[in-house]
């Protein structure tokens, strides 16, 4: 399997970003990882070795990035508001910088607050991306927010602004997406907000895939399996 480590200036972040890739053909995926995670951990908890023998055949290939969650979501220290801001510049990154790199428009795909991240991206860019798989999330990241919100809030809040969604040139792009999957165990305690996010799209005409595993299922070997099935 071709595994290629890189590392690039952000001018959106101001800082150097990594990404590990592998393979070079077919459908690429971006591969975030869960809260505070870094790029590596999708290879060191043998989530590409589940998806190996695709990438190998050349119908995938991943693009494992790493986040900013520590100075953005999980900075207590910032005030609420630049948090949000952080985001929206890791944000930009992604889109104009890392899409760029791909050449091609991706799934985005994560575990835990990873799943936030895919199912985010998409939600705010659909016309950027071909769908999300998001297992084990949380969508509501108010929790994170010390009860501060305004309008960057409120548009990187999915249970907050799916339901208001009435503009068709947004939805249309969203209903046309191929992959849209949310994947979460019946008693993860989460499961709430993966309920509440199905529903929401569904409610806007969104065909979603929402898939409930008995118990937890809230852990590597269960999103091993997950994405063998989905990805």
């Amino acid at each position: 399997m071709e595994r290629d480590y890189r590392r690039t200036w952000s001018p959106a972040l101001g800082r150097d970003m990594e990404i590990l890739r592998f393979g070079t053909q077919g459908r690429p995926l971006v591969a975030f990882p869960t809260s505070q995670g870094r790029f590596y951990q999708w290879e060191d908890f043998g989530l590409v070795e589940s998806v190996a023998a695709r990438i190998d055949s050349g119908e995938l290939n991943l693009w494992c990035v790493d986040t900013v969650d520590s100075e953005s979501w999980y900075a207590p220290t910032r005030p609420p508001a630049q948090r949000v801001a952080r985001h929206l510049e890791y944000e930009r990154y992604l889109v104009q910088e890392l899409f760029k790199e791909i050449g091609q428009r991706p799934v985005c795909a994560g575990p835990s607050f990873g799943a936030f991240h895919a199912a985010l991206l998409t939600l705010r860019h659909p016309d950027r991306v071909l769908g999300f798989i998001s297992l084990s999330g949380v969508y509501d990241p108010s929790r994170w927010l010390d009860g501060y919100s305004d309008e960057s809030t409120y548009l990187t809040n999915p249970l907050a602004f799916v339901p208001n969604l009435t503009d068709e040139r947004y939805l249309a792009p969203l209903r046309d997406l191929p992959c849209k999957v949310i994947v979460t165990g019946q008693t993860d305690p989460n499961v709430r907000d993966s309920l509440a996010l199905a529903d929401a799209l569904r409610q806007r005409g969104v065909g979603v895939k929402l898939d409930l595993w008995p118990g937890w299922a809230h852990d590597w070997q269960y999103w091993k399996e997950m994405l063998r099935l989905y990805a």
